[in-house]
């Protein structure tokens, strides 16, 4: 006869459930859905790699494996067709008085290549979605405002973001989603000179 263990009779039937998913790719949708309420309810600072976890219901280590961290994990999270502050890193470098320009040939760059559609479907999700306008918003303040306002704006980062941002995604919008002529099928050189300077006076420019 089968012994008990720690006095605890063996069930027949089924084998016992685990209380953690395996770490297979199921996992890796698991932690997304999870990222994206757990950073909606919470914000960025408040949400932490456990309680993200403890709701996909995996081992707080499956967010390393998939994503290298909660920062990655939140930028998966918003499903952009490239990491914003990546691009944004990049731009930094160089002339101050030429960061518009710079930032906005990449982008551009990189919407184009995707076609804008995976952009557009999350311009489109943003405005009936809180969801998705919550974790944007978090976006806006942690990458435009933390990792580069931070480092050339002269003053009044968080205003500054949000300038930055309504114009960015305002050309996303217009460009990707309506499809405006002649702004969506113009050329990058056309754009960057047409939007740059109003985007470079709300980075560092002199604001009201």
């Amino acid at each position: 006869m089968k012994e008990e263990a720690a006095g605890v009779p063996e069930e027949s039937g089924a084998p016992r459930r685990r209380g953690r998913r395996p770490g297979g790719s199921d996992t890796r949708v698991a932690l997304l859905e999870a990222a994206r309420t757990v950073f909606a309810e919470r914000g960025y600072d408040g949400a932490t790699v456990r309680m993200i976890a403890d709701r996909a219901g995996v081992d707080p280590a499956m967010v390393n494996h998939w994503f290298g961290g909660k920062e990655k994990l939140f930028v998966a999270a918003l499903d952009l067709p490239a990491d914003p502050g990546a691009i944004l890193s990049e731009a930094l470098p160089g002339d101050p008085d030429h960061l518009a320009e710079r930032v906005i040939a990449r982008l551009l760059q990189v919407w184009d290549e995707t076609g804008g559609t995976q952009l557009a479907t999350l311009l489109q999700s943003i405005a009936s979605h809180e969801v998705a306008a919550g974790l944007l918003r978090e976006f806006i303040g942690r990458v435009l405002v933390h990792k580069v306002l931070s480092a050339v704006a002269p003053d009044r980062p968080e205003l500054r973001a949000t300038l930055a941002g309504s114009q960015m995604f305002g050309l996303a919008f217009v460009r990707y989603v309506l499809k405006v002529e002649p702004l969506a099928s113009a050329d990058h050189a056309t754009i960057i000179a047409a939007v740059a300077p109003n985007l470079q006076r709300y980075l560092t420019g002199r604001l009201p």
